[in-house]
């Protein structure tokens, strides 16, 4: 990873990511679509799932966030090449994938034991929970494909290896879209489905990225050479940790969220559902941005290279501020256009404009945080990382909306931009060394 250009390296090896994690978002946005279309009732139900995925989405990627780290971080060791080294990465690697298994069957079981709970206290529509608990009795008995893809794909990535997790994300979303309208409308003589079909278009387009993946890691890493060790378990977990924890507190601020809503309507309720399938298209780029920095910046961390880290710091904050900005732009020029994409309801548009609007005005503080949040977890401060995380999602955002909905609706929109200000501004009061090393010069090739 010692190459000359910083900017070269982040570009050519964040292109792929995002693009492939933007494919992956289609799953959702998909589904959304095509349930939109069939049933108001599915599209509020999706919008209620949606935490849940996100859940289940930060458990897998965040499991092979940090055994892609690891593996990084190790190859930048100076022991790297010796073989007890070797012996220590394949028993690692063993270890993680072993890990997509055990995420999955963990999941499932909680999931499924406690999903009708969940949509009891979310909705008051029985049609709305009926369409919910079709759609995750399918989408989480059959996620293995979601699990395993995961750590497949971020120990690829920690090998420099971002086109083929491209690819498997490109072949599972074209799959998943082809499918959605022939499942969810009942075309060519088959029955219609309903949500149902949603479910089935997605899973089998996530297996279909996994076998993508997983086969070359199998054929590449001798995986069962090495010994699943609980030791190298817990390793994964740890180094994944701050990644788990700062995407499955979503879940907990989201669901928060839609209680504190559900005190307006259930128009509110969708409003925030619809902002967070819109806000994927921006987002995006930046957790591609995240996925290539974490592995790069450990890298540098474990070779003991600190100017380096630095500048991946500063290049990447501003790759993120420039993308959130434009997003900024589009959420405050044309927001009744963007929520037209998924519905026409009058009260949910009347709702949403402004709502877009100030939720708009957190994007470029939202972008230095997410930027920082994995600098230091990367660079070994994964305690820093967490607090960054739970300060924002426990200590602020449920709770300043909490108290804002005292004002009314439009002042619970002003939680994101007091949340993001707030937790950019704390990030930078932890930083260490001064802002203002930020790449100054690009370091001489070596």
């Amino acid at each position: 990873m010692q190459q000359p250009s910083i900017w070269n390296r982040l570009i050519k090896l964040s292109l792929p990511v995002m693009f492939s994690l933007l494919i992956q978002s289609i799953y959702n946005i998909a589904d959304s679509y095509f349930v939109a279309r069939y049933s108001s009732d599915g599209l509020a139900a999706l919008s209620l799932i949606y935490p849940i995925q996100l859940f289940m989405t930060a458990l897998a990627t965040g499991t092979g966030s940090g055994l892609g780290l690891l593996v990084s971080h190790m190859d930048g060791q100076k022991a790297g090449g010796s073989s007890e080294m070797i012996r220590e990465k394949h028993s690692l690697i063993a270890s993680g994938l072993f890990l997509g298994i055990f995420n999955y069957l963990i999941f499932t079981l909680t999931a499924m034991w406690g999903i009708c709970g969940y949509f009891s206290i979310s909705s008051s529509q029985q049609a709305v929970r009926e369409s919910g608990l079709q759609y995750a009795h399918i989408v989480f008995l059959f996620s293995f494909g979601l699990f395993a893809e995961a750590n497949a794909t971020k120990l690829l990535q920690a090998k420099g290896n971002t086109v083929l997790p491209m690819l498997a994300q490109i072949a599972g979303a074209v799959l998943n879209i082809l499918l959605d309208p022939i499942l969810i409308y009942g075309l060519f003589g088959l029955p219609a489905m309903g949500i149902r079909g949603a479910a089935v278009a997605t899973v089998l387009g996530q297996w279909l990225a996994m076998f993508i993946v997983i086969l070359p890691v199998f054929r590449r890493f001798p995986v069962f050479s090495g010994r699943v060790l609980p030791a190298d378990c817990i390793r994964v977990y740890r180094a994944g940790l701050p990644a788990i924890a700062m995407q499955s507190l979503n879940t907990l601020y989201i669901v928060g969220l839609n209680l504190v809503l559900k005190q307006f309507s259930e128009s509110a309720v969708l409003v925030l559902g619809i902002y967070y399938k819109l806000q994927t298209f921006f987002f995006i780029p930046l957790m591609g941005l995240q996925q290539v920095i974490l592995p790069l910046i450990s890298f540098y961390h474990g070779a003991e290279q600190p100017q380096r880290e630095r500048q991946v710091l500063g290049c990447s904050i501003k790759l993120s501020l420039a993308v959130m900005l434009t997003a900024l732009g589009a959420f405050m020029i044309a927001p009744e256009g963007l929520l037209s994409i998924f519905t026409a309801e009058l009260a949910v548009l009347s709702i949403g404009c402004i709502g877009l609007r100030i939720i708009s005005l957190s994007f470029p503080f939202a972008a230095l945080g997410m930027m920082y949040t994995v600098y230091f977890q990367s660079a070994g401060r994964g305690r820093t990382s967490l607090l960054v995380t739970v300060l924002r999602q426990v200590v602020l955002l449920v709770p300043l909306a909490w108290l804002f909905h005292y004002k009314g609706l439009t002042f619970v929109w002003f939680t994101f931009p007091v949340t993001e200000i707030f937790v950019a501004a704390v990030c930078l009061m932890l930083d260490r060394p001064r802002p203002a090393t930020w790449a100054r010069n690009e370091l001489p090739a070596r």
